[in-house]
């Protein structure tokens, strides 16, 4: 059956086909309704059974109107259809190469077979896109499901797994297009439209976001291998670019498909010149263009990046396209292109082999990473930051360039960001991990070394000069050597005299004999005869009189002649010279050659030796001085990363311990400091700190090198003896609980318990501070696991409590210290029911501590007093009735003292002296009392209290278990008690005031040991004049703080004494001590201590630091916890900011961290502190308030807040003196937006009149800089006005502002500038009702027809304070009269210890 003459054209929409467009041109003839699809299908596939694929051209109606219903046709009708077209196709591309290779098929044949052609590809892909339409929408509707619902929902609507069936399609098109189809058309030319159709269902395929996912990676790889055959077969290029292009700026999952795709063709499909025309379009796109679009950003940027890392060399070449994005506005480009740039020098300019040309573009690479590295934009700098780390790790990074970017490392961890800094310290980490230098990099270990090697080098550089200038050989020796040439070369320009005219010697007018004579000596060194006998002949014709010249011998022949002058002129001046200056000769030489000419033989390879050795020797001072350089700046790093350790972020905290592990195993010495300094982080609330913690000492401390186990545990416990020596108390408590977690998690092993013991026990030798230190570990993982220690009590007791002579008391106070971790020291639970675990009275360990204490009472031994101290608080941690124990120990000490006062009794009542008591006798045992004294109560308010909880539950209990059944309906009364807690809390209140009473009314009775020594105590403390010596003052004062810690009306009655000793009191530790002391009392007895803090607050401004640093501590605690009232007096805390020193400024800047975190706490004090700090006065200069006001102000960022500070600080300009600079100071530092700006639009009178000062207006122009940067467009109005009104008031006054106002340009702000006065009485009532606020006056206005109104209000204007720099009557009545406080350091004897105050 022939086919109807007529021509298929691809149509752009498939409306197009239902209209004639042309003569011949195929038109659909009728759609058909649903209800007839499935019969006019069967005919189709009847008349494919029959004609083949050609039967398309009579039943193409029928695919069209499949295609036209396909939203409402039945899912097996799709599948049918689909499945048909499938094998339609294939059959097609199985006969057409038979087809194109008859050269006689006839050309209606031809066109059958172009129609057929182009209508089933049509119609497949066209049905392709149908179905992938229907699955996307299917997706987006089914997002909610996931897995197998999704997937099952899929395959209902369809009635197969349509993403299981795309990969077969698409190989079928890529068959068919590897066929050579193009011969169908006219003239062998493929129409466009047909390869559009076949690669814009790839292009479409590519729009879904689930093709990017794993399980679609077949469709992937099709689609990637039909568009490869376009590239390659059909002149897609200029397309396929800007399809690329297009989809990269609209779909963001594309960039990683793309680039795999790209990739392949440019080295599979060899089209290397997509990457070029691909790069070009990118690098056209106009930056500011690319800013405004981040979207399409992010996909170019993205795309080059990952194609970058797959083909670096083929991206290499497009690479100056792209510079021009590095000055874009948009750091996402910038990213992409030096990461390319990185990539590039990793994969491709890599090694020490490289030719010229590439290994400039390597530096011209780093060079321009490293020039970014300080870019505007913090994502930028942390990117270029992470690609050198890449470039270290994989060790592509010249050894010229280590110091710069070790250098740029360094810099950039002072950077804001937290980003960059903690990509800084990677990139320090990864330099130290691949230096090329050593595995210790100790400055001080390389200096030695560097200094022996330079040395050495500058020794061989002046042995190798001195030889230069001793090699010249004899010159006759020299002379016979060169004779031979000299003889040929003269005798053939005698032969040849015209050689000599192509050789010009002449002889210049003012050059002498001599000067020739030397000329012709150095011709003949650099072996130039020729010239050396034409130079000789011209200076014998024109120096006929002079030497040497004149002795020519007319007897002999010409060449003798020459031969001997030249002869007498090289040996006899060299000879007569060579002493003179050896190193004239030797540089008039050329380098080895006159050396070489008559040298020896032998000496040749001496001299390549030497050679060797001097150019080794200065590459090893080159390398030493490259490693020192190195360790200096990992040095430098390690003092700012370590300033570090305590940020917020707990990455950056994660990064800096993770370094500083690193520069530990590196041996850098000052790596300890920061191995030590992270200990406190185990306290840390965060776990992944924690963690990274425990980590750090596990890989520095639990892997140590050894070949067995126990040389692996001595060098752990050598490890960690090191960090006990000299560590605080703090110090030891982390390692305490670092060790309890690792012996909890069973990860310290069997021999490292076995080897301390044996080292506690004295069965291997070591030195009494090894033995302590093991002890002291041992305690700590008793913690742990008590039973380590528990188990061997008997033996502890006898290691540091022996009875031998001298007594080792450090020893024996680390006994204690391990002792005590045996028990739980906090206070019971209620949920525990078993007793705590105690020791008889009658035990060894109490009688040796009883014994040891008494007998080391009477030696001044000053390890005695923190082992006494240690040894009270094991008694009442451990013993049964430790007040027993305890008041035995006091009456032993009592009476040895008073033995030893009857001695010196005794001794001295000849002399009639008064007799006196040793110093350190006294100080041992009001020292001891005081702790007894402080004990007792911690005893009574944890142990005992919490037994009688305890005894009290468990009664409780049994009598629930013995009542009866009826007994338990109570009243409704009662049972709502127990209900709602009352009969517990009125139980835990009875207890409560029994421990209080035996405080109030019996430690301190006159029947108690405890008050014995209560008379000593005061008379010691209320004469210092009399008791001055320091130690018994220090331990005095604390004796007393403890003793007032028991009762109140004991506490109250000495508060006086305590607070004049802490003011007067010449020496640092007493003051810091009572410090510490008062401290406490303010936590017990809050009521007693509040009228005297102001005292508290006047230590911040000690003199001393150490007094300073334990204020600012003690008062940290004390605001932190709400236990004192909080005013303006926190502007003491706040002068510690500009402490000199860096500790305590650090502890003032974490005081105002902690404390910006409650609430509004900062923000209610900011008007008092500004009061006082400016207050000419009493407060602080104008520089250290700048610095001070610039933290604190930084803590306000609510913008409520801002507008109210703005509004008090305007109006409190009215205040004289100084403090409008600094006022003016604080409102630039504020966060102002528009409304805080118009606030001060508002109060702009209270401060026009201060523009006139230079700093005051730069302050102000500053604020209206910064508006300006973040302004919209409708704020930039009144930011002009307030500029416009500041600058006028700074060149002409308030008056011009005045005018300014009045002028028609200002004649809007006029009617709120009338209401202003109504406005601010609101504010003074507001004000003044609230004790936070200022109070501020009307204002005034000032005309020009009364020039005087501004002096004569200013005469009569008010000083405006803040509520707060006036001290309440509380206050008033806690300081100290006239009579009351000493002239002179001795504090006064109070008559009655008693007294009450109310």
């Amino acid at each position: 059956m022939s086919p109807r003459p007529y021509e298929f054209h691809l149509p752009l929409s498939p409306e197009e086909l239902l209209k004639s467009g042309g003569v011949n041109q195929y038109v659909v003839q009728e759609v058909l309704s649903i209800r007839h699809l499935p019969s006019h299908l069967r005919a189709f596939q009847a008349a494919f059974r029959a004609q083949g694929p050609l039967a398309v051209l009579e039943h193409f109606d029928t695919i069209y109107s499949i295609l036209h219903h396909f939203r409402s046709i039945d899912p097996g009708l799709k599948e049918d259809t689909l499945e048909f077209l499938i094998k339609v196709v294939s059959r097609h591309s199985q006969e057409l190469p038979t087809v194109l290779d008859d050269a006689a098929v006839s050309a209606s044949d031809r066109s059958a077979h172009l129609n057929a052609l182009k209508m089933n590809c049509y119609a497949l892909v066209r049905l392709l896109e149908s179905f992938e339409t229907m699955t996307s929408q299917t997706s987006l509707m089914d997002l909610d499901l996931n897995g197998k619902g999704r997937k099952a929902r899929t395959k209902a609507a369809h009635g197969f797994d349509w993403e299981e069936e795309r990969q077969p399609i698409l190989q079928l098109l890529t068959q068919l297009l590897h066929l050579d189809i193009r011969h169908l058309w006219n003239h062998s030319i493929i129409e466009e439209e047909f390869v559009s159709l076949v690669t814009g269902c790839c292009y479409r395929l590519l729009e879904n976001p689930t093709i990017s996912h794993q399980k679609n990676r077949p469709t992937r790889e099709a689609i990637t291998r039909l568009l490869g055959v376009a590239l390659t077969r059909y002149n897609h290029m200029l397309s396929a670019t800007v399809k690329i292009i297009q989809m990269l700026q609209h779909f963001e999952h594309l960039a990683s498909v793309l680039v795999a795709a790209v990739s392949l063709w440019a080295t599979d499909y060899g089209v290397k010149s997509i990457v070029g025309e691909i790069v070009r379009e990118i690098g056209q796109k106009c930056p500011q263009e690319l800013s405004r679009d981040p979207s399409g950003a992010k996909g170019f940027a993205a795309f080059l990046t990952e194609l970058a890392e797959r083909i670096p060399a083929i991206l290499m070449s497009s690479m100056c396209i792209l510079l021009d994005h590095l000055d874009g506005e948009n750091y996402m480009m910038r990213n992409a292109v030096l990461s390319a740039m990185a990539e590039m020098v990793l994969q491709v300019l890599n090694g020490d082999q490289l030719e010229v040309v590439a290994r400039d573009t390597r530096d011209q690479f780093l060079d321009t990473l490293h020039a970014h590295g300080h870019d505007v934009n913090s994502f930028v700098r942390s990117r270029v930051l992470q690609l050198f780390t890449r470039i270290v790790q994989q060790k592509a990074l010249p050894l010229t360039r280590f110091q710069a970017v070790v250098a740029l490392a360094v810099g950039r961890l002072a950077d804001k960001s937290v980003l960059v800094c903690r990509n800084a310290i990677q990139l320090l980490a990864s330099f130290l991990a691949n230096n090329p230098f050593s595995c210790k990099l100790s400055d001080t270990d390389l200096a030695g070394p560097l200094q022996k090697e330079t040395q050495k080098l500058h020794e061989m550089r002046t042995q190798r000069r001195a030889a230069a200038a001793s090699a010249v050989l004899d010159p006759g020796e020299e002379w016979e050597a060169m004779l031979p040439e000299v003889r040929a070369a003269l005798q053939q320009l005698l032969t040849l005299p015209q050689e000599a005219e192509e050789i010009p010697e002449e002889i210049a007018e003012l050059e002498t004999a001599g000067d020739v004579e030397g000329r012709i000596r150095r011709l003949l060194a650099k072996a130039s005869y020729k010239q050396a006998i034409i130079l000789t002949q011209e200076a014998v014709g024109h120096f006929q009189e002079s030497e040497p010249f004149c002795h020519m011998d007319p007897e002999e022949s010409e060449e003798t002649r020459f031969l001997n002058l030249l002869g007498t002129i090289f040996k006899g001046p060299v000879a007569s010279t060579q002493g003179v200056n050896p190193q004239e000769t030797a540089g008039n030489l050329g380098p080895g050659e006159t050396d070489r000419k008559d040298k020896p033989s032998v000496s040749e390879p001496e001299r390549r030796r030497e050679d060797d050795e001097l150019v080794k020797q200065e590459m090893l001072v080159q390398y030493l001085q490259d490693a020192y350089s190195f360790s200096l700046k990992i040095t430098e790093a390690i003092g700012i990363i370590s300033k570090m350790m305590y940020e917020h972020t707990t990455t950056v905290v994660q990064e800096v311990i993770e370094f500083f592990v690193m520069v530990f195993q590196f041996g850098v010495p000052q790596a300890l400091l920061g191995v030590r300094r992270m200990l406190p982080l185990i306290w840390s609330k965060e776990p992944g700190v924690r963690e990274a913690v425990l980590n750090a000492y596990r890989q520095l401390y639990l892997k140590p090198k050894g070949d067995s186990a126990r040389a692996k545990a001595q060098a752990l416990i050598q490890n960690l003896s090191l960090l006990l020596v000299d560590a605080s108390v703090g110090t030891i408590q982390c390692l305490e609980e670092i060790l309890c977690e690792f012996v909890q998690k069973d990860e310290l092993k069997p021999a490292v318990t076995q080897l301390l013991w044996e080292r506690a026990t004295e069965k291997v030798p070591c030195s009494p501070l090894e033995r302590c230190s093991s002890v002291m570990l041992l305690g700590m993982m008793a913690r742990g696991k008590p039973e380590i220690v528990g188990s061997n009590l008997d033996t502890l007791v006898s290691i540091g409590l022996d009875e031998k002579s001298p007594q080792d008391y450090r020893l024996a106070q680390q006994v204690c210290h391990a002792i005590a971790n045996i028990s739980d020291r906090r206070k019971p639970s209620l949920g525990k029911r078993h007793p705590p675990f105690r020791l008889p009275q009658e035990h060894h360990l109490f009688e040796r501590l009883q014994e040891v204490v008494i007998k080391g009472f009477v030696h001044p031994d000053p390890l005695w007093v923190p082992f006494k101290e240690a040894a009270v608080t094991l008694t009442y941690q451990l013993a049964e009735g430790p007040e027993a124990i305890c008041a035995r120990m006091l009456q032993g000490c009592a009476k040895q003292a008073l033995e030893k006062l009857g001695e010196e009794s005794a001794t001295q009542e000849a002399l009639k002296d008064t007799p006196m008591l040793p110093t350190f006798l006294l100080m041992n045992l009001l020292s001891l009392a005081g702790d007894v004294a402080l004990q007792q109560l911690v005893h009574l308010e944890q142990a005992v209290s919490g037994e009688l909880c305890r005894r009290r539950v468990l009664r409780e209990e049994q009598e629930q278990k013995t009542k009866e059944p009826k007994e338990k309906h109570t009243s409704s009364e009662a049972t709502m008690e127990e209900e709602m807690g009352l009969v517990g809390a009125t139980a835990d209140d009875t207890e409560a005031e029994l421990i209080r009473s035996i405080c109030e009314l019996e430690l301190l009775d006159g029947k108690q040991t405890l008050a014995a020594f209560v008379p000593l105590l005061l008379k010691v403390c209320n004469n210092p004049g009399l008791y001055s010596n320091p130690e018994l003052s220090a331990a005095a004062s604390l004796a007393l703080g403890k003793f007032c810690m028991i009762s109140a009306t004991f506490c109250d009655s000495q508060l006086r004494l305590l607070f004049t000793v802490l003011e007067k009191s010449s020496l640092p530790i007493v003051r810091s001590n009572l410090m510490i002391a008062t401290g406490d009392l303010a936590i017990r007895f809050p009521n007693l201590v509040d009228p005297w803090t102001p005292h508290l607050y006047a230590r911040l401004r000690d003199p001393a630091q150490q007094v300073r640093k334990t204020a600012g501590l003690v008062m940290t605690h004390l605001i932190l916890k709400d236990m004192v009232k909080v005013k303006g007096q926190v502007s003491e805390m706040a002068v510690l900011l500009i402490d000199p020193a860096p500790q305590i400024a650090a502890l003032a800047k974490n005081f105002f961290n902690e404390l910006s975190h409650k609430g509004n706490a900062i923000y209610n004090l900011l008007p008092d502190v500004i009061s006082r700090l400016s207050d000419p006065e009493g407060g602080v200069e104008e520089a250290p308030f700048r610095t001070i006001m610039k933290q604190l102000l930084s803590y306000v960022t609510k913008d409520k807040q801002t507008e109210s500070l703005v509004e008090k600080l305007c109006q409190r300009f009215r205040t004289a003196r100084r403090q409008y600079r600094d006022l003016a100071y604080c409102v630039s530092q504020l966060p102002l937006t528009e409304r805080g700006l118009r606030k001060m639009l508002d109060n702009f009178d209270c401060f026009g009149d201060k523009l006139l000062d230079e700093s005051i207006f730069s302050a102000f122009l500053s604020v209206v800089g910064r508006l300006r940067r973040g302004a919209k467009p409708e704020g930039k109005a009144i930011i002009d006005e307030f500029e416009q009104k500041l600058r006028a008031c700074h060149t002409r006054g308030l008056d011009a502002m005045e005018e300014l106002e009045i002028g028609p340009g200002c004649s809007q702000r006029a009617p709120s500038a009338k209401k202003q006065p109504t406005v601010s009485k609101q504010r003074h009532l507001a004000s003044a009702a609230s004790g936070n606020d200022f109070v501020t006056p009307e204002p005034r206005r000032m005309t020009r027809r009364h020039p005087n109104t501004q002096q004569q209000v200013s005469k009569k204007k008010l000083r405006i304070v803040f509520s707060s720099d006036e001290s309440s009557d509380e206050e008033l009545s806690a300081e100290m009269t006239e009579d009351e406080t000493p002239k002179k350091a001795t504090p006064i004897r109070r008559a009655s210890a008693h007294r009450h105050r109310s």
